[in-house]
């Protein structure tokens, strides 16, 4: 039997018959019968996974209808099915297309057929010059071949015109798109509890109702959502008590699924619910868009901004969940009437608090029923005694710049003028955060991350870290320059005093001045006397923000 000789893409042939197909891994192949010893052809299709408007493209199953209509017109037997759903241009890895080139190229195959030079590649002369004269690729559309002599200079210019159209294409689409965002377009899907107007592409709160809580059954909206996640975060609740809450009244997230501590701080960390348009990088929290002058643009009308949530209200609740601002709960306030040392006592074993109850200060976890193996309990009398001297002592043997000092001062002037201290203490939050942003700037500027078409940006959002820092440097100079709070009452041996004079809410406030928390160890043996310097250890307060060293604050009293 004669075998059947490859013939040119614009030729015809007869068609053998007798075959049946079989399922590949990579695709679909006809099985040879067993007298089938025509040549073998790779069928490469792509399909660009965006289609862009106005552009008709041939689907994977058309593609591959001809190319089996192909081979069986030629006299070829197809192999093997290579399916790419992705772009063929700029520098997209196609493993597909590296295969089946090496399989041709190698001798593998005979032939490999494509559609068209634009599903082939986009890389212009580049990606065809390697196969003229070496290796068979038929371009169905254009009814070339690599291997005429003839061909090759259509197909050298064919590939060079594909890649003009995609140059082209490229420019006009990202020359659109800079127009686009520079009047602060929103030009992807409006983010979670925000609607983007069809015409303007602005955007706005989304007050459309969108679930039923399942306390109270009444409906509420994206934005009112939003809302309540920064106002949540910027009052103390954690992002996970948040979204632990969120499910269990029956809130959904954007993708309908439950909510978590990530897509709580998602919302948190986006510039855009306060009204900016941003960019968003892999891996990283969408950054500012800043237009050709390196401004930052708004993505909302000059009336909707108003309703945006306010700059303040947003930054506190960052720093508050990127943890560069403590939400103090336990902080001094006047008109409390407990026991003194309630707050404040911990058990050695399990951590947990210790509550007074029936003239002894006892491991509240054990006494609920917890399982705590050596639960402490002190006698009220001798355990207040003991740490009232020792934070009367200590208070007396601070010198004016002993860090003890300073959170003592610290937290009388919280208790004293409690609005000033929230704006030193956010000023302080505020730096901390300014710090840590210039230091992000520098570390993505040592990774190259400022590079290509982000080059642009690296100026600009080095000049805003670096006004940032120094707007932070100065708020808290102008807070804390001439401020001086006078906490003399307690030293120079007057503590004591000072105790005795005060009613019992007052005294726990004047303990929580100096002492941070008391741990407490079971006692040794039943009905023993209470010893202090055995089973006490006192953790003093430290100035806001500073790392306390256990060996210089962490002592037995």
């Amino acid at each position: 039997m004669a075998t059947a000789t490859p013939v040119k893409a614009r030729g015809n042939s007869l068609v053998p018959t007798g075959t049946m197909k079989k399922t590949t891994e990579r695709g679909t192949a006809p099985a040879p019968a067993a007298c089938d010893n025509r040549p073998e052809v790779d069928l490469l299709l792509r399909k660009s996974k965006v289609v862009r408007e106005g552009e008709r493209a041939l689907s994977i199953r058309a593609q591959e209808e001809r190319g089996r209509a192909w081979a069986d017109e030629n006299g070829y037997r197809v192999r093997k099915v290579w399916k790419e759903n992705l772009s063929a241009w700029s520098d997209v890895k196609r493993p597909k297309y590296d295969a089946a080139m090496d399989a041709v190229l190698n001798g593998e195959v005979t032939c490999l057929w494509v559609y068209a030079l634009d599903r082939f590649s986009r890389k212009g002369a580049e990606a065809v010059v390697p196969i003229l004269g070496k290796a068979r690729v038929i371009f169905d559309y254009e009814r070339l071949d690599s291997m005429d002599e003839r061909d090759r200079r259509w197909i050298i210019d064919r590939a060079e015109n594909a890649r003009e159209y995609s140059q082209r294409l490229s420019h006009n689409v990202r020359s659109t798109k800079a127009k686009q965002r520079n009047e602060g377009r929103w030009l992807a899907r409006a983010p979670f509890g925000l609607v983007a107007d069809p015409a303007t592409r602005k955007l706005s709160p989304d007050h459309t109702p969108y679930i039923c809580l399942v306390k109270g059954k009444r409906e509420i909206t994206p934005w009112q959502v939003v809302v309540r996640i920064y106002n949540g975060i910027a009052e103390g609740i954690s992002a996970r008590a948040l979204s632990r809450a969120f499910n269990a009244e029956g809130i959904v997230s954007a993708t309908g699924k439950a909510w978590t501590g990530a897509t709580i701080r998602a919302i948190l960390v986006h510039p855009v619910y306060e009204g900016w348009l941003t960019l968003t990088n892999a891996g990283k929290v969408p950054a500012h868009y800043l237009n050709p002058d390196g401004e930052r643009v708004r993505c909302v009308t000059d009336d909707v901004l108003p309703q945006m949530i306010p700059a303040d209200l947003a930054a506190r609740a960052r720093r508050l969940v990127s943890g560069h601002q403590m939400f103090n709960t336990a902080e001094p306030q006047t008109g409390r009437r407990v026991h003194p040392l309630t707050g404040l006592l911990r058990c050695a074993d399990c951590g947990h608090a210790m509550s007074y109850g029936g003239g002894s200060y006892e491991c509240q976890y054990y006494s609920g029923g917890g399982a705590c193996t050596r639960p402490a309990s002190a006698s009220r009398p001798p355990l207040e005694r003991y740490i009232v001297e020792a934070w009367a002592a200590r208070l007396h043997g601070a010198d004016d710049d002993d860090e003890l000092m300073i959170a003592v001062a610290e937290r009388w002037q919280a208790l004293t003028r409690p609005d000033e201290t929230q704006e030193i203490r956010d000023a302080r939050a505020e730096l901390k955060a300014a710090q840590a942003k210039l230091d992000a700037f520098h570390a993505d500027d040592a990774a190259d991350f400022y590079t290509g078409r982000s080059a642009r940006y690296r100026i600009p959002h080095k000049v805003a870290a670096e006004k940032r820092l120094d707007a932070a440097e100065a708020r808290i100079r102008e807070l804390t320059g001439d401020s001086r709070v006078d906490v003399s009452f307690v030293v120079n041996g007057h503590a004591l005093k000072v105790w005795e004079d005060a009613d019992p809410g007052m005294r726990q406030d004047l303990l929580a001045l100096a002492i941070d928390r008391v741990t407490v160890t079971k006692s040794p043996k039943q009905g023993g006397k209470f010893d202090g310097d055995e089973r006490v250890t006192i953790v003093w307060a430290t100035p806001e923000g500073a790392e306390p060293d256990a060996d210089e604050f962490e002592q037995a009293a």
